[in-house]
C-alpha cells in the first residue's frame, strides 16, 4: 500500500475578528490570495447544507413528494446554461476575485496547480479544467488499483445479490446501471452478476468515488485495462452529493453517465463517469463522438460505440492524452494515463472482476487521489 505524499504547508488562518466587520474581511481575503490555499470551515458548504435540508425536512412535506419534487427541476436546462456560463471570457481584472473566491469557498489546493496565476484562466470552464503539477499524484507502483480521480470513498465492497451500493444502505440495480450484456452461456438462469464473470474463482467488486466541486476535475485509468465498450445513457443530472444519494433509490441509474467497459488481467472491468447538477459535460479524450447533456432525449435509452474494429482496421483516438495504443481489439490504457474530464465535480464508479483475495485498503468517508492504491491481491 502507498502511503499518500505529504501535502503542502499551507499559510495560517487569519484571525476571526472578520466575524465583527465581513465586509473588510472578505476584501482582506480576496486581495491576499496568490495561488495560496484556505481550509474550507463548514459554513461555507451551505448551499449543499441547505439543499439537503430542504429534502429531509420532515415538516416539509412526505418523502416522496419532497423527492418528486426535486426531480422536476429542470437540472438539465440549468446544466446546459452553466456550461455557456463558464466558457464566457473574464475580463484580466475580474479573473483573480473570481477565481479567489471560488478558492476560498471549496478549499482549492492551487499550489497543485500546473499554472498557479489565476489570470492565466479566461474563463471558470478553465479554471475548473486546470492541470497538475507531474509530481503532485504519482502512481503506487505496489497496488495493481489506484484511483482514477480526487474526492471521497463513498462505499466500496463486494457485489452482492446485483444490487450495488450507492452510500451506506442504498442500492440500485446492477443490470439497469451498466445495461444489458452478452451472455457467456446459454444458461438463462444466471443472475446478471454472474453474466459479467469469467471464471467461477473470481468475484465483482466495486467502488464509489465522490468528486467535490473544489477536487481536481479530470479523471485517470486506474489499471492497465482495454476498452471495448463506451455506452451513454441521457438521463437527469441531479446532484450527487452524499446527502441526496440517500434519499433517491438508483440515483445514479437515473442520472446521465457514460460507461466504459472492457477487460483487464483479471477479467471484466468498467469505469463509469456519473453526471450530476452543473457537470451536464463528460468528456472521454479518446472519443470525439461523445456528446452529452444534448437537449432531447429518450428516457430509458442509451447509445453505443464499439472499439472493437473487425479485421486489421484501426480506430483513431483524440489527441489530448490517454491513449497508449488502438488497435483491433480495443482501446489500450496504461495505469495513471489521463482519460477524461467533468466539468465540475460528480462521481466515478468502478466495478470490477477479481480473484476472490482482493482486498481493499480503504475506509467509507475517506479522502483520496489519484494514483492512490485502492486494493492489492
Amino acid at each position: 500500500m502507498c502511503s499518500p505524499p505529504s501535502p503542502p504547508s499551507l499559510s495560517p488562518e487569519t484571525p476571526r475578528s472578520w466575524l465583527q466587520v465581513p465586509r473588510l474581511a472578505l476584501r482582506q481575503r480576496l486581495s491576499g490570495f496568490s495561488g495560496s490555499t484556505s481550509r474550507p470551515a463548514p459554513w461555507r458548504r451551505r448551499p449543499i447544507a441547505f439543499l439537503c435540508y430542504i429534502l429531509s425536512v420532515s415538516a416539509l412535506r412526505p418523502l416522496a413528494n419532497r423527492v418528486a419534487l426535486y426531480r422536476s427541476f429542470p437540472t438539465r436546462i440549468l446544466s446546459r446554461a452553466w456550461g455557456r456560463l463558464n466558457g464566457v471570457e473574464l475580463p484580466t481584472w475580474l479573473r483573480k476575485p473570481v477565481y479567489s473566491l471560488y478558492i476560498w469557498t471549496f478549499g482549492v489546493n492551487m499550489q497543485e496547480a500546473a499554472v498557479e496565476d489565476l489570470h492565466h484562466y479566461k474563463n471558470l470552464g478553465e479554471f475548473f479544467r486546470r492541470r497538475l503539477k507531474p509530481a503532485v499524484r504519482p502512481v503506487c507502483a505496489s497496488s495493481c488499483l489506484i484511483s482514477p480521480a480526487d474526492g471521497r470513498i463513498l462505499h466500496f465492497g463486494r457485489v452482492k445479490n446485483s444490487e450495488v451500493e450507492q452510500v451506506k444502505g442504498v442500492t440500485y440495480s446492477l443490470e439497469n446501471f451498466l445495461g444489458p450484456q452478452k451472455r457467456r452461456s446459454n444458461d438463462s438462469s444466471s443472475s446478471f452478476r454472474d453474466l459479467l464473470l469469467s471464471s467461477p474463482d473470481n468475484d465483482l467488486f466495486h467502488v464509489v468515488i465522490y468528486l467535490a466541486p473544489g477536487d481536481y476535475h479530470c479523471f485517470h485509468s486506474p489499471t492497465d485495462w482495454r476498452v471495448e465498450l463506451r455506452r451513454h445513457f441521457p438521463g437527469s443530472l441531479m446532484s450527487v452529493n452524499p446527502g441526496v444519494a440517500r434519499l433517491i433509490k438508483e440515483l445514479f441509474c437515473l442520472n446521465e453517465r457514460v460507461a466504459l467497459t472492457g477487460q483487464w488481467q483479471h477479467g471484466f472491468f468498467s469505469l463509469t463517469a456519473v453526471g450530476a447538477t452543473n457537470v451536464g459535460s463528460i468528456r472521454v479524450y479518446f472519443d470525439q463522438e461523445l456528446h452529452t447533456n444534448a437537449p432531447r432525449y429518450s428516457k430509458g435509452s442509451f447509445h453505443d460505440r464499439s472499439y472493437v474494429a473487425p479485421g486489421d482496421k484501426e480506430l483513431r483516438a483524440g489527441e489530448e492524452g490517454g491513449v497508449v495504443s488502438v488497435e483491433g481489439r480495443g482501446v489500450t490504457l496504461q495505469k495513471g494515463a489521463v482519460l477524461g474530464e467533468f466539468n465540475l465535480g460528480s462521481t466515478i464508479v468502478l466495478l470490477f472482476e477479481a480473484p476472490k483475495d482482493f482486498s481493499f485498503s480503504l475506509r467509507p468517508g475517506q479522502q483520496i487521489r489519484v494514483g492512490e492504491g485502492l486494493g492489492s491481491l
